[in-house]
């Protein structure tokens, strides 16, 4: 399985980014996760294999939302970042995992290499 990302950015606070990433292989749970510097990957949002489930952690509640398409033999799934704050600064990663709860737990199979998104205020 190969996963890249790709969309991220410099912007400033309060526009909007979209990231993306293509993954290989068979349609699976997916999830975006950041790390800002100093400070250990979190996850930021996760959703099931066919899109239909969703969970954003609080920060980005109201603000980011995930969405896939799927193909068969690649998905892709995007993570739309709309009013975006200087504390959204981080390196995104896309993972796949086996499904949303152990995305919300972290607990991922394959990681992309990340995209880096700066917002400066």
């Amino acid at each position: 399985v190969q996963l890249q990302e790709s969309g991220g950015g410099l912007v400033q606070a309060g526009e909007s980014l979209r990231l993306s990433c293509t993954a290989t292989g068979f349609p699976s749970a997916m999830g975006w996760f950041r790390q800002a510097p100093g400070k250990e990957r979190e996850w930021v949002s996760c959703t099931s294999a066919g899109g239909s489930v969703t969970y954003y952690t609080d920060s980005v509640k109201g603000r980011f939302s995930i969405s896939k398409d799927n193909a068969k033999n690649m998905h892709m799934v995007h993570l739309q970042m709309n009013s975006l704050k200087p504390e959204d600064t981080a390196m995104y990663f896309c993972a796949e995992v086996r499904d949303t709860q152990q995305c919300r737990r972290g607990e991922v199979i394959y990681w992309g290499q990340g995209t880096q998104v700066t917002v400066s205020s």
